[in-house]
């Protein structure tokens, strides 16, 4: 009997229903997904709707497509098929810092490398998303910014108004290669895959991701996963009952509120830092009072005002009816607690 051939999409519910189930199994074969045409033409669809501009070799989309996009695509798949693919080196661009503090270098791959990187995280992608955590929202499917604010909104509602804003510096600059190969490799046992994987990392540098890269972001989520399972496992020892003292939201590697204490006692601060993966250096805290003008039996307002990392944080009022986020009231929940919560979308404010 000659079993159907499976779509792209079916493919990968499969694969995160699998990975979901399972969570310490160990995905193989896949590879050769990763070079059928499907796979690359809607890698290719979907770095032409991120509509960006072209690399170091100055192709272009319509340039690309006036030569034949399916010969374009076919060469790709026979150079992974025969395992003589290369990536090209990145092209630079330095976009100016909000604020004029510095420059950040963007690390812009060519399309062709763009649709191979896109063609891997439409394979990886399912794998992970069944591992990574609720409070992470950046680059994932189906995810947005204002549902961090919102996840933010929801904790101050509950009274966890003690907050440790926490960065991290030149993220994408300074992930070890080695550990993400690691940590890939806990879920995949596909020797083709990790030879893919180990190329295009290459191709940023000895270390780091490039930051215009389009497979950075998943890497860059998996990275951090072991700080949100840290911090899940935090609000577990603060739960009583259906209620916890403690919430985080992240945004890729942004600013991030976080909550004050862990369970052990130690600030959270030093826990945050000795859970990063490599070391990562984590910029000074930022102490952040939540506070709540109540105005009896009206739609109250919520304000983030940063104070010195030295001052005591104060607590937040201990009643509201509700809270309004962006046009968007959010009912009061039962209070329990005062310790902090919320690591929340970059450069989006609660107000």
């Amino acid at each position: 009997m000659i079993k159907a051939p499976i779509n792209l999409q079916d493919l990968r519910r499969e694969i995160y229903i699998k990975a979901k189930a399972e969570p310490t199994w160990q995905f193989w074969g896949l590879y050769v997904h990763v070079c059928k045409m499907d796979t690359l033409r809607e890698a290719y669809r979907l770095a032409k709707q991120n509509d960006g501009a072209p690399g170091i070799d100055g192709v272009t989309f319509e340039a690309i497509e006036a030569g034949g996009l399916e010969e374009f695509l076919a060469q790709i798949r026979e150079e992974l098929l025969a395992r003589t693919y290369r990536p090209t080196r990145h092209r630079h661009v330095e976009i100016p810092k909000e604020g004029g503090k510095g420059v950040r270098v963007l690390s812009i791959p060519t399309i062709r490398d763009r649709v191979v990187q896109g063609a891997l995280k439409l394979i990886l992608e399912p794998i992970f998303e069944a591992d990574f955590q609720p409070g992470s929202y950046g680059y994932r499917p189906k995810r947005q910014a204002q549902e961090a604010v919102q996840r933010v909104a929801e904790a101050i509602v509950q009274h966890k108004t003690r907050v440790l804003d926490v960065d991290l510096c030149a993220f994408f600059d300074n992930i070890r290669h080695h550990l993400v190969v690691e940590k890939v490799a806990q879920r995949v046992n596909d020797t083709d895959i990790m030879h893919l994987l180990k190329l295009i990392l290459k191709a940023s540098g000895k270390k780091g991701v490039a930051q215009g890269g389009v497979l950075s972001p998943l890497l860059s989520n998996l990275y951090l996963n072991e700080v949100d399972r840290m911090l899940e496992r935090a609000k577990e020892v603060t739960r009583s009952g259906k209620y916890t003292y403690l919430e985080y939201a992240r945004f890729a590697d942004d600013r991030a509120p976080r909550s004050c204490t862990r369970d052990e006692g130690r600030p959270l601060g030093a826990a945050l830092q000795e859970e990063a993966p490599n070391h990562l250096k984590l910029l000074r805290p930022k102490a952040v009072v939540v506070s709540v003008k109540e105005k009896a039996g009206k739609t109250c307002q919520v304000s983030l005002k940063k104070t010195n990392a030295s001052e005591p944080l104060r607590k937040g009022r201990k009643r509201r009816d509700e809270v309004k986020t962006g046009g968007e009231s959010l009912t009061r929940d039962k209070p329990r607690g005062n310790l902090l919560t919320a690591w929340a979308a970059s450069g989006l404010k609660v107000a």
